[in-house]
């Protein structure tokens, strides 16, 4: 069996993707800081791994993956998705806001990433990170989650270029808009994205043959709203 560990899996894109892969037979580490939902999403998925835990500890990520071993015997995928994002204008950000989105977005997937990096190496498998095309796309308002988002891209784009020389796969999905009601915005807007479109594109990653290294994937609704 396949394992995979999901950041941010309590809600949004992560649950989403924790059911899929589920529903697919693979094992499925579920981490995240809300341990009550953690545990009723388990409880949904019989055999998942429920590992409360908070993306910016070290010593979080060393005791999931240490879970996860023991729990499956290895690990084949990282989801890097966990993340935050506080929306004000530069000028209305603090320093303390600032640190949050990037400790949570881009040293929260650093982390996973070395943690994970010895059974990934063994298994020869694959690091998934949810970015954003925020990440390419600089917004008013964004001048935090941007800078986390374009962070990522180039600590994932050089660790890409470095892994796959060892066997380990690294893809960035960058999606826009997606319905999960993030940093306050509206749910139930039909234009967006699902959770479940941004699962199917992680899941088509995972299950791409060895040889082929399907690097970035841009996901965009179809009908973007007006105005």
């Amino acid at each position: 069996m396949k394992a995979a560990l999901i950041s941010g899996a309590s809600r949004g894109i992560g649950e989403a993707t924790a059911r899929l892969l589920h529903a697919r037979g693979y094992g499925v580490g579920l981490l995240a800081r809300n341990g009550a939902r953690l545990e009723a999403l388990a409880r949904e998925l019989p055999g998942a791994l429920p590992i409360v835990g908070d993306v910016r500890r070290r010593e979080d990520w060393e005791r999931a993956v240490g879970s996860m071993e023991k729990a499956f015997g290895g690990l084949f995928a990282l989801i890097n998705n966990a993340g935050i994002g506080i929306m004000k204008p530069v000028a209305e950000l603090s320093e303390e806001e600032v640190r949050e989105v990037l400790e949570v977005n881009l040293m929260g997937p650093f982390l996973g990433l070395k943690a994970a990096l010895p059974l990934l190496l063994r298994s020869q498998g694959v690091v998934v990170n949810v970015g954003s095309l925020a990440g390419k796309n600089a917004f008013k308002g964004g001048a935090a989650y941007n800078a986390s988002k374009f962070g990522l891209l180039g600590l994932m784009g050089a660790a890409m270029l470095e892994l796959r020389e060892m066997g380990v796969r690294v893809v960035n999905v960058l999606p826009g808009s997606v319905d999960t009601g993030f940093a306050g915005s509206p749910v139930g807007e039909g234009w967006k994205l699902a959770p479940e479109d941004v699962a199917r594109a992680i899941l088509f990653a995972l299950e791409m043959p060895e040889r082929a290294l399907l690097s970035e994937m841009e996901l965009r609704p179809t009908r973007p709203a007006k105005g």
